[in-house]
Order: C-alpha cells, then sequence, then structure tokens
C-alpha cells in the first residue's frame, strides 16, 4: 500500500494543493502527516499545529453545544425554536420549490429545536442551487463560502432570515447548512451568552481546544494557514491571507462554518464522541446524546433528494452518518463531514477510528476531490491490516 506521506506528497508537488496535515488513528494509536506549506510561496513548511478554516467541520461542534443545553433542561427536541428565535415563530413556505418567492403558504406546524438538528428546518441547500428561494440565501444572509466579516450581527441576520420563506414544511426536507448557523444563534439566546464564549467553557476548555475559535489570536497568526481556490487556468488564488478575514471576531460567527482550529484539536472532540461524552474522568455529553448525534435521522427519500451533498448516506446531528457501504471508507455509523476549504474529519464509533484532512485549497463543489477519497481509501486499509 502506497503510504499516506506519497499519497499527500503526489497531490502537493504534482497538483493545486499547497500542503495538508492529516491524522489516522485508532485507540491510543495516531498516525500525523504534515506535507507542504501554509503557502503556495512556500515560506512555511506545514507544521502538526498549523491553523486552519475548517468550514462546516464546525457543525458537529454546535450540533453538540445544542445538546448540551438539552441535557441542562434549558431546551427540549421537541420545543417550537419560536420560544427563543421569534422571527421563526411563523414561518411560510414557498407554494412550490421552483416558484415565486411571494407565493407562499403558512408553515404546517412550528420548526422544533430537533428539525434544526437533523437540517430538517426548511431552510438551507438542495440539490438545485438555481431555484429563486436559493438566491435569497446567497443574496440576504451571505450563505455559502465563509466570509466572516461580511454577515451581519445575529438579530439583524435572523430579521433578514424571517423576511425568507422555506423551501419545504418543517421537517418534510433535508437541506444543507443553514440550520447549523440558527443553531449558533439559538445556543447564544437561550444561554443568554455569545456562541464564542459558550463553545469555550463548555466544550474547548474542557477538551484542550486551545487553539480552536472563530478568530485567530494575533500570537497565532504564524501558524494560519492561507486559503486558495482553483483559478480558472488550472492554478490557484487567494482567498484569504492570514492577516485576513479570521484575524479579528466576527459580527456573526457562524454555527455552520465559521471555526478555525488543528489536527489535534478537533481529535480531541472526536475522541470525546467515541468515549461516550466524556474526557479524563468528565462527563460533557450523555452516551444517549451522542448516539442520537451520530444516528442517521433521514428517510431513504430525505436521502436521495440530498444525494449531490450526502452520496446516499444518512444525517445525524450536525454530521453525515453512514448507511452502506458504498466505498471501501463508508462504515455503517460512520460519523462526520467535510468543509468547503478542503476539510474532512469522521469517526467511526463501532471500531473507535477517527480520520482528519485539512488542507487550505477550497472545494469547487459538493463532491469530495481526488486527495479526499484517497485519504479515506488509505485510512480504510490501514485500519483493516491494524
Amino acid at each position: 500500500m502506497t503510504n499516506l506521506h506519497d499519497i499527500l506528497t503526489t497531490h502537493i508537488s504534482d497538483g493545486p494543493v499547497p500542503g495538508a496535515v492529516t491524522l489516522v488513528a485508532h485507540g491510543d494509536r495516531a498516525e500525523v502527516q504534515a506535507v507542504g506549506s501554509a503557502d503556495v510561496d512556500g515560506t512555511s513548511p506545514m507544521a502538526r499545529d498549523s491553523l486552519f478554516r475548517i468550514a462546516s467541520l464546525t457543525k458537529p461542534v454546535v450540533a453538540a453545544a445544542v445538546m448540551m443545553l438539552v441535557e441542562d433542561g434549558r431546551i427540549a427536541l421537541d420545543d417550537p425554536v419560536g420560544n427563543w428565535l421569534p422571527e421563526l415563530a411563523s414561518p411560510t413556505v414557498v407554494r412550490s420549490p421552483d416558484g415565486p418567492v411571494d407565493e407562499v403558504v403558512p408553515a404546517v406546524r412550528p420548526i422544533t429545536v430537533l428539525d434544526l438538528l437533523t437540517s430538517r428546518a426548511g431552510y438551507g441547500f438542495p440539490s438545485d442551487f438555481s431555484l429563486p428561494v436559493v438566491g435569497r440565501l446567497f443574496s440576504d444572509l451571505k450563505q455559502g463560502p465563509p466570509q466572516p466579516q461580511l454577515v451581519p450581527a445575529p438579530d439583524a441576520w435572523m430579521a433578514a432570515l424571517s423576511r425568507i420563506p422555506l423551501l419545504h414544511q418543517p421537517g418534510d426536507g433535508w437541506l444543507y447548512n443553514t440550520s447549523s448557523d440558527i443553531q449558533g444563534v439559538l445556543i447564544a439566546r437561550v444561554s443568554g451568552r455569545p456562541l464564542p464564549e459558550f463553545l469555550a467553557e463548555r466544550l474547548f476548555e474542557p477538551l484542550g481546544m486551545a487553539d480552536t475559535g472563530f478568530d485567530v489570536p494575533a500570537g497565532k497568526l504564524d501558524r494560519f494557514t492561507s486559503c486558495y481556490r482553483l483559478d480558472q487556468a488550472g492554478g490557484v488564488e487567494l482567498v484569504d491571507a492570514p492577516d485576513g478575514q479570521w484575524s479579528s471576531r466576527p459580527a456573526f460567527p457562524s454555527g455552520a462554518g465559521g471555526l478555525v482550529s488543528t489536527v489535534d484539536d478537533w481529535h480531541a472532540f472526536a475522541r470525546m464522541l467515541l468515549a461516550d461524552g466524556t474526557v479524563g474522568g468528565r462527563r460533557l455529553l450523555s452516551p444517549t446524546s451522542v448516539r442520537q448525534m451520530t444516528t442517521d435521522h433521514l428517510t431513504s427519500a430525505q436521502r436521495e433528494a440530498g444525494r449531490v451533498f450526502l452520496e446516499g448516506q444518512g444525517w445525524g446531528f450536525g454530521g453525515s452518518v453512514d448507511v452502506e457501504a458504498v466505498e471501501p471508507w463508508n462504515v455503517p455509523g460512520r460519523y462526520g463531514w467535510i468543509g468547503g476549504t478542503g476539510t474532512a474529519a469522521h469517526l467511526t464509533p463501532s471500531t473507535g477510528a477517527v480520520t482528519i484532512l485539512l488542507t487550505q485549497l477550497a472545494l469547487t463543489g459538493p463532491t469530495p476531490p481526488a486527495l479526499m477519497r484517497e485519504f479515506w481509501r488509505y485510512a480504510a486499509g490501514a485500519e483493516a491490516e491494524g
């Protein structure tokens, strides 16, 4: 089998990826590789503690925080979110998904906390990005690739959201992304604290996730990677530099994609889930909450409708859940997700495996790129051997 270092080097030396940090772990054994550079100029070699914009790897973290509030008795899964988010207390739904945004009907029931956690609230991206209501998510909410300094503060964001109708009735369809941003606002409203403070106290500090947050302090910018995307000529162009949009606290801390982190920090979060919610003898989540997070909640029809994102797999709270062994890396129960900035992280409760891939080259669409798939294939083979 080609080793992991060689796989990464192939994509970095012969392809557009500037660098990568990976982790493949099983129990206490972990293989970590850091290859390439933090920028295309090669001025700073990639290191194990390099900081990345992890994008949608934020989603499982925020879902775990929602479950902490459930366990605190502050909210319940079947509670209408309008209790704390009055902007969503009386939503309307477009009469037809491909119809005009102003032709609406009332929602037949309230949006619940469970709807948000399973991404079935009625807000978000379907497989068809051309639908009129989807355009409003981009224009009014700045949904899409993370641009933290361009998004309005939570109250203004929620006011804008309230003027956009749902694409589906609550609970009827799985839609990507927006529900996680709403979860972030819900956490702040219920707890009475800004989302960054709540996550720091309840998750990051107990787990030792010292490098995870919504901005990068000046003293850590030397470890922060640049972010790139492919240009039309097949090269790469800079999207964000270390001193760019993450160098100061954003007005809207995005629960869908705003975090910066490292491979070891996300591994600490994954190990907590694998340990049924505990770390160092301290319980952060109950085993029941972890099972709910890592269990598929979708119907077969909902999985199929979301195939462009899910590739036929399911969805738990904040992340996908494998239900079919389509590829060698698909193990039923495998939980995690990918980030549009070129990141991926998964854990498999049945085997104790964790795989994390962090790069700084943005994806061109929902389909995972070749490097991601080769990394998963390697990790599946390594687990089978070990």
